[in-house]
């Protein structure tokens, strides 16, 4: 599984735009933050932040950013900075049109103790 992320990533910084770099290290963290890994974790969400600003994406991708820094820092049992992140990721999202999207967001966020 962490193989087959990093090779996804690996591809889009070849071929893809900031929009499929910061989809890519989203799913990076998303995969060590299932395996109970928060330092890793952690580094590839800041990366897709950077990505999603730096690109100037739709809320969506910022929002998802902060969903797996908030994923992140709650595998590492810290409430208060997980607290801070799940405000962050909501606020973004309120900026979300996409009524599915939104919804989509607010799931994943709910999954996040």
């Amino acid at each position: 599984m962490i193989h087959a992320a990093h090779a996804s990533r690996y591809h889009w910084g070849q071929a893809g735009r900031d929009l499929n770099r910061s989809i890519a290290e989203w799913q990076i963290s998303r995969v060590y933050a299932v395996l109970g890994r928060e330092e890793p974790s952690r580094y590839h969400a800041h990366r897709a932040l950077e990505l999603a600003r730096r690109g100037r994406l739709a809320p969506f991708y910022e929002a998802y950013a902060y969903e797996a820094l908030a994923r992140a820092t709650a595998v590492a049992r810290k409430p208060k900075e997980t607290k801070r992140y799940l405000e962050k990721a909501q606020l973004i999202g309120r900026r979300i049109r996409n009524r599915d999207d939104r919804r989509m967001l607010d799931e994943d966020l709910a999954s996040i103790h």
